[in-house]
């Protein structure tokens, strides 16, 4: 079997070297690390991922907490992780959490005990759990949360919510549309919250009233999105475009419209938000803003294992597709 002294035999180093290109530090020269990269190819050497660990007191594992009734907002954060974990030579562990109770901690510490991970990351609606960050910081592991909206101790890295919130009030609003029913999410997913005030910041700047009874809660799933999408369109004077803060209520706005006899956009506008599969798939496809989750995912990992003195910014994109257009004439 080939060994760490083989590898620096062939590149000319020592053992040393390659310990320190093998788990990418700093500090080595680009023609060195091609040297011992090659080595390593030529030679098919595979690092002893136990003395690894034991050597630099790490794990190499990264744990990804979630909680997110969106399966494909999770995959796509997942993907981009888990590829950056392999560039890294890291691995990605996945565990979902509950929101609330003690199950959640019982769970850290059975993650923390077993697998000893170098650091964790969270997305919404985690990134402001101020019980589980706070758990978190007790046990000293570095954090990383995506879209956090409170205080803590942990590396945050923001996301627009807010302005494409706007867009899309821009955009219906572009279409003539002046009653305009919004599907909010559950209390806590503050980073979806931000996506409404971003539409109510839309609907003040074009001077149309910003009242709260064309602003009803949904539960982030199809089913509210179904029951929620009947309540507005029954009454006396029903919206002419929705607005859904995720795609699987928007998704379910849909089929309520459909079972109605209603035309996609030309009774009634439907927009959601996440770009889902579900989205481009949907009849009428659905017009939705668009996440870099896979670079969100890999942004979240570079901050736990490179530190980096700022966050990353993202760019949120409109994606205009069949299931918006303009007002139908009163």
């Amino acid at each position: 079997m080939t060994s760490i002294r083989d590898v620096a035999a062939v590149a000319g180093v020592s053992i040393k070297t390659v310990s320190r290109v093998v788990n990418k530090a700093p500090n080595v020269s680009e023609t060195v690390r091609e040297r011992v990269s090659a080595a390593i190819s030529k030679l098919g050497y595979r690092p002893n991922q136990s003395a690894r660990r034991l050597a630099g007191g790490r794990s190499f594992m990264l744990a990804f907490l979630y909680n997110n009734p969106t399966p494909g907002y999770t995959a796509a954060l997942q993907i981009g992780a888990a590829n950056r974990c392999r560039d890294l030579g890291y691995h990605l562990v996945v565990e979902p959490m509950p929101l609330s109770g003690e199950a959640r901690f019982e769970i850290l510490d059975r993650l923390v005990a077993a697998l000893r991970p170098d650091g964790v990351f969270v997305a919404p609606p985690l990134s402001d759990d101020k019980a589980l960050l706070q758990k978190l910081a007790e046990f000293k592991l570095p954090c990383a949360r995506l879209a956090g909206s409170i205080v803590a101790e942990s590396f945050n890295i923001p996301t627009p919510e807010r302005a494409a919130g706007r867009m899309i009030a821009d955009h219906l609003i572009g279409l003539g549309h002046r009653r305009i029913g919004v599907i909010t999410p559950p209390a806590d997913h503050r980073a979806a919250l931000a996506r409404v005030e971003g539409f109510k910041d839309g609907l003040a700047a074009a001077g149309l009233p910003v009242g709260n009874d064309m602003f009803v809660r949904g539960g982030f799933d199809f089913a509210s999105g179904l029951e929620v999408g009947e309540a507005l369109l029954k009454r006396d004077a029903p919206p002419t475009a929705i607005f859904a803060t995720n795609d699987a209520m928007a998704l379910g706005v849909l089929t309520f419209a459909h079972r109605q006899g209603l035309s996609v956009p030309d009774d009634l506008s439907v927009v959601g938000f996440d770009d889902t599969p579900a989205s481009a798939t949907a009849w009428p496809p659905l017009t939705t803003v668009r996440q870099p989750l896979e670079e969100m995912g890999r942004a979240v990992v570079d901050a736990l294992v490179a530190e980096p003195d700022e966050a990353p910014v993202f760019r949120f994109e409109l994606i205009c597709r069949e299931s918006s257009g303009p007002a139908p004439a009163s």
